[in-house]
């Protein structure tokens, strides 16, 4: 329930301009981009990589990792539509960015990619919520 919260009230913020600045929002979407087109190849390590350390040490190699999101994130592995939607910086200065989804099977879904800045000062995905859009088929 929480994170249904979560999500709604970052949805219903607008379209927030990151406090970090345009080029850390880029930088947030370009990760996020990077990983969905990876996912799109199948090219697992490319996945991997750009998941957080702490992500990376739950699932300790990239066919676990990419394995987990096919299974368990069909609409983000596989989708039709794909695009961003508000973003936020979190109080303990990591990233929330919304995500508008419709998969393969034409229903409508949203996620919430968490990000934070990695030791190399790239930004690195910590996790995705991810929810049907209200009034989306059961």
């Amino acid at each position: 329930m929480r994170t249904l919260v979560a999500l709604m009230t970052l949805l219903a913020v607008g379209q927030g301009a990151l406090a970090a600045g345009s080029g850390d929002r880029d930088a947030v979407r370009g990760a996020i981009l990077r990983q969905q087109e990876a996912f799109r190849h199948d090219d697992a390590a490319a996945a991997y990589a750009e998941a957080a350390p702490a992500i990376r040490s739950i699932f300790t190699s990239p066919e676990t990792f990419i394995g987990m999101v096919r299974q368990g994130y069909a609409a983000i592995y596989r989708n039709r539509r794909f695009e961003f939607g508000t973003d936020e910086e979190l109080p303990d200065g990591s990233l929330a960015q919304g995500v508008r989804i419709q998969d393969q099977d034409g229903t409508d879904w949203e996620a919430l990619y968490t990000l934070e800045r990695d030791a190399d000062g790239a930004w690195r995905i910590t996790g995705c919520r991810l929810r049907k859009a209200p009034g989306a088929g059961a």
